[in-house]
């Protein structure tokens, strides 16, 4: 059999520079003796996002991750979007065709519910059901909080509905009054998938002040105290993100139910403020390393057509992540 030709692979986004991905698809690469080349690219505006399309469309690159911020934007990009993108309306996976068609696909929420699933003690089933619409058969469950509304947000959401729960609030901070959260489109877009939006319930000096915006930042604050799980989807603390106090701050921890699961999306660093002050609290919780992994292992076989090294991707993603925070 003669050997593969090399491909370049990569991240898209910014900031890129904390991710661990190159290291978990290089040493994927090297266990299956992949030639392949997997890069970061900091890509800061839509103009630049358009062209690292057209890099995929032309053939320079095989296939990409996406991360913030360009998870939607990404959408009208591409020439196809799978169903598993159009189902949540964003996208973390390009691929690219033999005629070179770009196809956007989501990976995010399939690893995210797999994530939640372990936290909250009901592992999903493996093998061909644990991609498959049906998920796992979960026990009851009530309410889901989410900080956020990009497209981890979507994904948890999504990903909260396979689990059972019929019941998701979500806010985002930029939703400072009930008007500004009914005419964003990621508003429309969350209420359309099923959650429950609500204003930032910390109003800031520009908020604009009403009756709904009280009323809803109350209940927000009520809900969360009744919660099963909170899903942190933002990358509030995460290296080179804005800091982790933007999320912290408007969790009421002294009146979450102690049986409740906090999950952070960001995994670097491992110990973010969110996940800092859950585990004081003696709060069962977890970080976003195993949701990276997971969806970065999909994304290898939609590549590839061969089935991801997933201990290996794992152990080189923590082996960077150790690298990186001094062996901390």
């Amino acid at each position: 059999m003669s050997n593969p030709e090399r491909r370049m692979f990569g991240l898209v986004g910014h900031p890129v520079g904390h991710s661990v991905s190159p290291a978990m698809h290089s040493a994927a690469f090297r266990a299956h003796q992949l030639p392949h080349i997997y890069s970061a690219f900091d890509v800061p505006t839509a103009a630049e996002l358009a062209r690292f399309v057209d890099d995929i469309r032309s053939g320079l690159i095989a296939g990409a991750n996406v991360t913030i911020p360009h998870k939607r934007a990404v959408m009208s990009l591409v020439d196809e979007v799978d169903s598993s993108a159009e189902d949540v309306g964003v996208a973390n996976v390009l691929c690219a065709s033999a005629s070179r068609r770009v196809t956007a696909h989501n990976t995010d929420v399939i690893a995210l519910r797999d994530e939640l699933a372990l936290l909250l003690g009901s592992a999903p089933p493996r093998g061909d059901d644990a991609a498959g619409p049906r998920g796992p058969s979960p026990s009851p469950r009530q309410r889901a909080v989410i900080i956020g509304a990009g497209g981890a947000a979507f994904a948890a959401i999504a990903a909260c509905k396979m689990l059972g729960y019929h019941l998701i609030s979500i806010t985002t901070r930029s939703w400072t009054s009930t008007e500004v959260m009914l005419e964003s489109p990621a508003g429309q877009r969350a209420s359309e998938l099923g959650a429950l939006t609500a204003p930032w319930p910390i109003p800031s000096d520009r908020a604009v002040s009403s009756k709904s915006s009280a009323a809803l930042r109350l209940n927000w604050t009520e809900f969360t105290v009744a919660a099963d799980l909170i899903v942190q989807a933002t990358s509030a603390g995460m290296v080179g993100g804005p800091p982790g106090d933007e999320v912290t701050s408007i969790i009421p921890w002294d009146s979450l139910s102690p049986g409740v699961c906090l999950y952070d999306v960001v995994y670097n660093p491992p110990v973010t403020p969110f996940l800092r002050l859950a585990r004081e609290r003696g709060l069962r919780a977890a970080d976003g390393l195993g949701m990276l992994v997971g969806q970065a292992a999909q994304s290898f076989t939609l590549w590839t057509g061969l089935p991801a090294p997933v201990d290996v991707m794992r152990a080189a993603a923590e082996d960077s992540l150790r690298k990186a925070t001094g062996g901390r």
